[in-house]
């Protein structure tokens, strides 16, 4: 008797935690190896599962089904939140193409799946499970087999999918990330130089803020309130300093200052709407209320204040009752004007104008807890979790189908996040992930669902795939896989021109593939690839589960 089965007898959990030591610590080593300046990554993990459980290292089944689906989850989860912010900014810009681009992906994969089979004689059940297994969907396997369930099919072709889902599944991780790597020498991408680019292209539009000085010379304006300037909302600019013209002193302004002619001020905003607005005050004043006397100074604030989250900054009314000017908002990456509309989140900096007492007042409501950023709201994490597992599980019944459509434990989960980020919000508990919990949340997730598809695959792995029926499903496998991701690649890449961030994060998602995005975030050194990838994923999903129950059923 070996060491570990003696440990199983003795102590399974010991015995279980020992094995899932050996094949990640493993596999984070293989993972690092580098062939010709490209590596696994976290793709690793998977081979090392493979291997042990082929050596005879099985853990507890009922656990290493639990960690799969539950590191799949973790992964899909943090995954939107951290996209969530962008995700529709980012449906706005190119969501249809890259939609357009995934259903590509999915037709095409039917097709060529259809077609194998066909000639080779293949059972469609078999083909469903293989059309799954060589997409990476798991969901999609499940519910070809609902279908056929529900369809009263013998027992034999319910089953029949999971063993060709098995046998395409190992492979078409490696076929997409093959995919990816030969897209990249196909087009000699510099891989820096596209993220570099990506980055340049997503700030594109977007002019940063800038401080004009204006002397009131228009008569029309004499006293007029700042909130009465014509053309101060269209031109997205906030008057943050006045100086009156029979002071000497500069004061913090609000919507009800009112103007003189003769007055200066201080307006915030990008260049083009300053100059906008400059022909409706005046003229540009040489003097700088930055640097004129007075009790006038800034300060930047944190809003951390849960009773003010999701209030506009109209609605703040610091500058009805503190007297302070709020003149920038910065949210991550981004920095704009602080328009009265504009709706705060857990986290937004707030530029504030005023007297040190005003803003110590102003500051005092708004929290400014800089520590509560570095904290991880776990309840609304597992809120956020539960909310996406029902909506994951919740039955969508389309017509002509036998049996219900569901997202699943990847789709749900991921809807759910992407939301609850971009509201910020769930009820009372606040929406909020730092970037280091996030990303370990989300290498955790991947890892232990790697090992355990390794784990769980590796025993009947080598019989299956080196059986005469086995090789040829592994074969049309790759097909299934890679086909469909060279030609779309190619032809986007040609056609549309499309940053190599974008185009890896587009093939992973419309793959639903975890493991490639993982191994597209390494490749390219940052999270960029992510943005396509969650654009594409929820409708790749959901086209997918319906495509597989329909070849399934198709005889």
């Amino acid at each position: 008797m070996s060491f570990l089965q003696r440990l199983h007898q003795d102590n399974p959990v010991a015995c279980d935690l020992l094995i899932y030591s050996i094949v990640i610590l493993g596999g984070i080593g293989l993972g690092h190896i580098r062939i010709r300046g490209v590596r696994l990554g976290t793709a690793g993990v998977l081979f090392a599962g493979l291997l042990a459980a082929h050596s005879g290292m099985e853990p507890d089944a009922e656990v290493a089904h639990f960690l799969k689906e539950f590191g799949l989850v973790l992964f899909v989860f943090a995954l939107g939140m951290q996209m969530g912010p962008g995700f529709f900014a980012s449906l706005r810009r190119q969501g249809r193409l890259l939609n357009s681009y995934a259903f590509a992906l999915v037709l095409l994969g039917a097709v060529v799946a259809l077609a194998g089979g066909w000639m080779l004689g293949m059972p469609l059940p078999a083909v469903a499970g293989l059309f799954a297994g060589a997409t990476t969907n798991t969901p999609a396997l499940g519910a070809a087999q609902q279908a056929l369930a529900s369809a009263h099919a013998d027992h034999a072709l319910v089953t029949l999918p999971a063993l060709s889902y098995a046998a395409s599944y190992p492979l078409a991780i490696v076929g997409i990330i093959v995919s990816l790597i030969v897209l990249r020498v196909l087009f000699k991408v510099d891989v820096k130089q596209e993220a570099d680019l990506f980055l340049r292209e997503q700030g594109a539009g977007v002019e940063p803020l800038q401080r004009m000085n204006l002397r009131v010379d228009n008569p029309n304006l004499e006293g007029v309130s700042i909130s009465h300037v014509p053309g101060i909302q269209e031109n997205s600019v906030v008057v943050s300093r006045h100086r009156p013209a029979a002071a000497a002193e500069v004061v913090a302004a609000t919507p009800e200052t009112r103007l003189h002619v003769g007055d200066v001020i201080m307006a915030v905003g990008t260049q083009p709407h300053l100059e906008q607005f400059r022909l409706v005050i005046g003229s540009v004043s040489a003097e700088n209320l930055m640097k004129a006397p007075g009790r006038i100074t800034y300060r930047r604030v944190v809003l951390t204040n849960k009773k003010l989250l999701g209030k506009t900054v109209h609605e703040l009314g610091l500058e009805h009752f503190h007297g302070v000017a709020v003149t920038r908002v910065s949210r991550g990456d981004l920095i704009f004007t602080a328009l009265p509309e504009v709706r705060l989140q857990f986290g937004d900096m707030l530029q504030l104008v005023g007297d040190d007492e005003s803003l110590n007042a102003a500051t005092q409501k708004l929290g400014n807890a800089v520590q509560m950023l570095q904290e991880t709201k776990f309840a609304a994490i597992f809120a956020g979790i539960l909310l996406g597992v029902l909506l994951g599980l919740y039955p969508i019944h389309i017509e002509g189908l036998p049996a219900p459509v569901r997202l699943g434990l990847a789709g749900g989960p991921l809807i759910v996040a992407i939301l609850m980020s971009h509201l910020g919000r769930l009820g009372p508990m606040v929406m909020h992930m730092p970037l280091n919990a996030n990303r370990a949340l989300r290498e955790l997730g991947i890892i232990l669902f790697l090992a355990n598809v390794g784990l769980l695959s590796g025993a009947h792995f080598a019989a299956t795939v080196f059986s005469a029926q086995g090789l040829q499903w592994v074969l049309l496998g790759v097909f299934v896989t890679m086909l469909p991701l060279l030609l779309v690649g190619c032809f986007a890449r040609k056609v549309h021109r499309l940053n190599f961030m974008t185009l890896s994060g587009l093939l992973s998602g419309g793959m639903t593939d975890p493991p490639a995005l993982a191994f597209a975030t390494t490749m390219a050194r940052c999270d960029s690839p992510a943005l396509a990838y969650a654009t594409v994923y929820p409708l790749t999903m959901l086209l997918r589960i319906i495509a597989a129950q329909v070849i399934a059923q198709l005889a």
